[in-house]
């Protein structure tokens, strides 16, 4: 995706709002596809319809309402892709892995 604002040629990875607008796009362009009013979507999902009104138009969500209406979708195991820890770069960061329990807290 290219911010809309600079020319297609610069790719610029999109921030936190435009991020959510464009989640809140695709569930809007999802429940359309299966023929939902915002009213059917929100009693599937347990979302108020108002709240579900909120996200499409403005993007701006808690996570648990994101999940809640990935899952009304069917779209909930794409959740699980999310912060995947980086694939190892060798055999020994494998084992230093394997080796050695993830801190609990950071150093900082």
């Amino acid at each position: 995706m290219y911010n809309k604002g600079m020319s297609a040629m610069i790719l610029m990875p999109l921030g936190p709002t435009e991020t959510g607008k464009a989640l809140a796009e695709r569930v809007r362009a999802l429940r359309l596809l299966k023929g939902w009013t915002r009213e059917t979507m929100a009693k599937r999902s347990g979302i108020s319809a108002a709240s579900l009104k909120r996200f499409e138009n403005a993007g701006k969500a808690s996570f648990e309402l994101v999940l809640k209406a990935a899952h009304a979708l069917a779209r909930l195991e794409e959740f699980g892709k999310l912060f995947q820890p980086p694939a190892a770069q060798s055999l020994a960061e494998l084992e230093r892995r394997a080796a050695k329990p993830a801190r609990k807290r950071g150093r900082i």
